[in-house]
């Protein structure tokens, strides 16, 4: 019996990235695919509480949830399609852009890993970084041959992080023979400004457009023993983060309790 994969994105229903995706499993794995019905990017792990959702069938086996985010996917996908028998995996992407840093808890890409990880299912959220300039055509083909090896890899020797985890992979936009391999990364220290964009439509009324960052990144304390995932897309490697639900800085929980006993 061919093992069952889930895969949702958060570019919407027919981004190429997550047609790419498909693609490239569907001749070796059962498939079923949830996605949004609109580009849900940025939404993080939210979740829709305030109206209710649809599933509405594009293919067999492939729905988009009608303004669902990828969290809502995965939620809906594990209690509506896989009540008794949940999937061997779930997939998040390939998203069109990259997910790395602090970006992580920006990503509806990631937030569709971390959802099924909450419900014990081993996850991937994959992203593909893009070059400055048109990225209207984007060849995916590093991507998809990465995440086909990998899928083989988890189903022949085990996922291998614990509970609440899951595997933030970034692929370098690079052709495969000039990739230089895999590095087991950090999520590095990405540096922010202000890309608000003030704008006046034809009645006079202001509205703001909020851009894209440059990618910049600065060292990350106390983790110089490996190499983050910026270094590792400038690189030229594959980048595979490990990454944990549990946010909490227990190294802080002493200082945090002397201050509060000041």
């Amino acid at each position: 019996m061919k093992k069952h994969i889930l895969i949702t994105n958060d570019d919407g229903f027919n981004a190429q990235g997550l047609l790419a995706l498909i693609d490239a499993l569907k001749p070796f794995y059962q498939l079923t695919i949830v996605a949004p019905a609109t580009e849900k990017s940025a939404c993080a792990h939210s979740l829709t509480l305030t109206k209710p959702l649809r599933f509405i069938s594009v293919a067999d086996d492939f729905y988009k949830l009608d303004d669902g985010t990828p969290t809502d996917c995965i939620y809906l996908s594990l209690f509506a399609m896989f009540e008794n028998n949940k999937p061997d995996l779930v997939l998040s992407g390939i998203n069109r852009g990259a997910n790395m840093g602090e970006d992580i808890t920006y990503s509806g890409t990631a937030a569709g890993a971390m959802e099924a990880a909450l419900h014990g299912v081993p996850a991937v959220a994959i992203s593909q970084v893009l070059r400055s300039g048109d990225q209207s055509d984007i060849d995916y083909t590093l991507a998809t041959q990465s995440i086909v090896k990998l899928v083989e890899r988890i189903f022949t020797q085990g996922f291998p992080l614990s509970k609440r985890e899951f595997i933030n992979m970034n692929v370098p936009n690079i052709a495969p023979d000039e990739c230089k391999g895999v590095k087991i990364t950090h999520a590095g220290y990405r540096h922010y400004g202000n890309d608000a964009h003030l704008h006046r439509n034809p009645r006079g009324e202001e509205y703001y457009w909020l851009g894209l960052h440059p990618l910049e990144w600065g060292v990350r304390e106390g983790v110089a023993a490996s190499m983050s995932d910026f270094d590792a897309i400038k690189e030229g490697y594959i980048s595979l983060t490990p990454v944990k639900l549990d946010m909490t800085a227990y190294e802080r929980q002493k200082a945090l309790q002397a201050w509060h006993e000041i």
